[in-house]
């Protein structure tokens, strides 16, 4: 027998395994979607310094017959302030919506990494050019529009890009609390854009677009160097500095046995040491396909009222704050962030339980049963002392984000990988987009409404939240009772029952 080879020390040097590279995926894409919404927080932080009580600040020093509004920021400092708001929201979201529908298509057939970084570059440039207006004195309505519009075209690949990265790394089997926590993303987006923007928004309020944007863009250059798409890309055997691409893969490399398992129960990779033969690739299912699985139709139109309710109160919640607690433009956006404390609470939470039931459905619910009074309450005595408040804002954002992030996330990767599909992976982002896109549906409505709505009453923009709450309820009737079905059928099976 000859002696062994013996091997050069650089390749015999710990290499890192699969887990790795998951946890990995799963911190830059947790970043990556941070940086979305920190991104999409500063205008509801702004709003309160483009239309503030001027009076408050003393006597106006320019003396001109405007007195009442001095300090406001043209065009937003006519009595039609609230719409116009509207419309700046309405712009954003209706472009997200529309965007988000045709993102995920684009999302299947073209590198997720070059996507989203791409998506995360051009969304800092627009946040960027928002505040930029504050610096260059713009005071044209048609700018910001436009701007907000660009901004939410763009933010649409962001969505499907990386819930299909985390897709293709982890299985079903703890993916609703796996994610529910990786979800928290969008509430610790919000709160650190709500600090970031609260600490420009009385100086100099462009810094408050500004900052956010350059944060943004820098995540995503992080992304293109090192995100990983797909668990085939990585082979654990070359050097550390060089991560391969599909088409860079050796047909020869062995896989550890931390593979993830196919929907068939079997590694996704295969071990053998022969050559492999070229694998065709599954196509991209149409848009018609990905709506006949099972459950798709229902947790849309139900996300699409949930997510009304969630907007609202992200772009809406720190002027209410004003206007009804009367506390500053600052005071009030740290007090907002408390509902995205609520929100990583209610999301780790939902996914935790529906975990263990197995009913996603009902487990959604539930939770909008209980968030429709609480709504109420927080409206009618959130405002009785700063405890009440603090605590009513945690429990109704725990509450109105829970069904939210279940939806957005684990659900989304259910249906995305449906038995139905035969393990073709490549539904996930286009499933991931339709839901998310007739939810953006809901994110442009319940702004639009709240600013049409709120110069009536305050009282009637949560009469408008609460009848969301108990539509988006009802649209997932059907899947609830198939839920309860399954669950009776498996009561009667463990009694020794059987089931016909």
């Amino acid at each position: 027998l000859r002696p062994p080879i013996p091997v050069p020390q650089t390749l015999t040097s710990p290499l890192p395994s699969s887990h790795s590279y998951r946890g990995l995926t799963l911190v830059l894409t947790f970043l990556s979607y941070t940086s979305y919404h920190l991104s999409r927080k500063p205008i509801s932080i702004v709003k309160s310094q483009l239309h503030p009580n001027c009076s408050a600040l003393g006597p106006n020093p320019h003396n001109d017959s405007n007195s009442s509004t001095w300090c406001s920021w043209a065009p937003f400092d006519g009595g039609n302030y609230k719409e116009l708001f509207g419309a700046l929201d309405n712009a954003f979201l209706v472009a997200y919506a529309i965007g988000m529908f045709i993102s995920g298509i684009f999302g299947e057939r073209l590198p997720l990494r070059y996507y989203l970084s791409g998506g995360m570059v051009l969304s800092g440039l627009f946040t960027a050019l928002f505040g930029l207006g504050y610096f260059w004195d713009i005071h044209a309505l048609w700018y910001f529009i436009v701007v907000q519009v660009c901004n939410g075209l763009v933010q649409t690949t962001g969505w499907p890009a990386v819930v299909a990265c985390v897709g293709n790394w982890f299985g079903k089997g703890k993916r609703g609390l796996i994610m529910g926590i990786w979800n928290s993303h969008t509430s610790v987006g919000n709160i650190l854009g709500s600090l970031i923007a609260g600490a420009w928004v009385s100086s100099a309020w462009g810094l408050s677009f500004i900052v956010p944007g350059i944060i943004i863009a820098t995540v995503g250059i992080i992304c293109f160097f090192f995100l990983v798409e797909y668990p085939e890309d990585v082979d654990c055997n070359p050097p550390l500095h060089h991560v391969m691409t599909t088409s860079e893969k050796d047909p020869e490399a062995v896989t550890s046995n931390e593979a993830p398992l196919s929907l068939s129960g079997q590694s996704s990779v295969d071990h053998s040491n022969s050559p492999k033969e070229p694998a065709e690739e599954p196509e991209a299912i149409s848009f018609l396909e990905a709506l006949r699985i099972p459950g798709v139709v229902e947790f849309s139109l139900c996300l699409l009222f949930a997510k009304l309710v969630s907007y609202t109160f992200l772009y809406w919640l720190p002027l209410y704050i004003v206007n009804v607690a009367h506390f500053g433009a600052k005071e009030a956006g740290d007090l907002s962030t408390l509902f995205d404390v609520g929100g990583i609470l209610g999301g780790i939470f939902a996914g935790l339980i529906s975990d263990y039931t197995g009913g996603r459905a009902t487990t959604c619910c539930v939770m909008l049963v209980v968030a429709a009074p609480m709504l109420f309450l927080y409206n009618h005595v959130g405002q009785n002392g700063i405890g009440t408040s603090i605590a009513m804002l945690i429990i109704c954002g725990a509450l109105v984000n829970g069904p939210y992030a279940l939806i957005t996330t684990a659900v989304s990767a259910d249906l995305g990988t449906h038995e139905s599909l035969k393990g073709n992976a490549k539904a996930l982002s286009t499933v991931t987009a339709i839901i998310d896109g007739t939810g953006s549906i809901g994110a442009a409505l319940g702004p639009l409404l709240a600013g049409l709505i709120s110069p009536t009453g305050w009282n009637n923009v949560f009469y408008m939240l609460i009848a969301a709450d108990v539509l988006a309820c009802l649209l997932l009737a059907r899947v609830v009772v198939k839920e309860a079905r399954g669950w009776c059928g498996y009561m009667a099976r463990q009694r020794g029952y059987v089931v016909t």
